[in-house]
């Protein structure tokens, strides 16, 4: 593999904006597998839960959903991520449009947050990506 094709320099911090749910099932593992891979090679990731996107946080939800039949489950991948070190965040506006409460939140959640954060996230990143 060639040596150039890893920038190896101080740009180190991601953040994925997910905007993606259960109507898009196809469209939740990748952000989940990406964001692991970004992670083991010591980028500082986060993924911040937006719109349908919160529904992912909801205990029992990703547990039951698979971007492909037969495949890994929506919490598995968040696990990997978890796993490598990325940080989860679910955003706290987007929670009484989907009917969540606090107590419906899974553990795989760092924290549950203001679209403020979001903001924080993107402006201080070097890089983001959106799904």
């Amino acid at each position: 593999m060639r040596d150039d094709l890893y920038l190896d320099n101080e740009e180190k911090s991601v953040v994925i904006v997910m905007t993606s749910g259960p109507s898009t099932a196809h469209r939740c593992a990748t952000p989940f597998y990406i964001s692991a891979i970004l992670a083991s090679m010591d980028a500082d990731v986060s993924i911040f839960l937006t719109m349908e996107a919160v529904k992912l946080g909801k205990r029992g939800v990703a547990a039951n959903l698979s971007a492909m039949d037969g495949g890994k489950t929506i919490i598995e991948f968040m696990r990997d991520a978890k796993a490598a070190g990325v940080k989860l965040y679910l955003c706290r506006p987007a929670m009484p449009g989907y009917g969540l409460d606090e107590a419906d939140i899974i553990e795989e959640v760092d924290e549950i947050a203001n679209a403020s954060k979001m903001a924080d996230l993107v402006l201080a990143s070097d890089k983001s990506m959106y799904f």
